[in-house]
């Protein structure tokens, strides 16, 4: 089992910036991939950007030069700086884990993005 607790959410401005954290517990050991979903009312979950051990990233086009992943692999922790915010990035940001053995998806439990002015 994995526990992933998300952090940094909250109310922004368009055009500020915001950071999320991502740290995993549990059985750790199996995690090769972390990332960053997020799902706005009425729209389907959609993935912003993951990162894996070896630390190769992917980034959904619409986040491209705006968002940033990172992590830390020995701690299991995952990272994303968001700029340029935009009214239309509000929605509930979702931290994932995918492990090996078993194979599987973690997630977390959500953490709100507001941009509004």
């Amino acid at each position: 089992q994995v526990q992933l607790v998300e952090s940094g959410g909250g109310l922004v401005q368009p055009g500020g910036s915001l950071r999320l954290s991502c740290e995993a517990s549990g059985s750790i050991f199996s995690i090769y991939a972390m990332g960053w979903y997020r799902q706005a009312p009425g729209k389907q979950r959609e993935l912003v950007a993951g990162i894996t051990s070896g630390g190769s990233s992917t980034y959904a086009d619409s986040m491209k030069g705006r968002f940033t992943i990172s992590g830390d692999n020995a701690k299991k922790a995952v990272y994303l700086v968001m700029n340029s915010l935009k009214q239309e990035d509000s929605a509930v940001y979702y931290c994932t884990a995918d492990t090996e053995s078993p194979p599987y998806s973690y997630w977390g439990q959500g953490t709100q993005v507001t941009v509004s002015s």
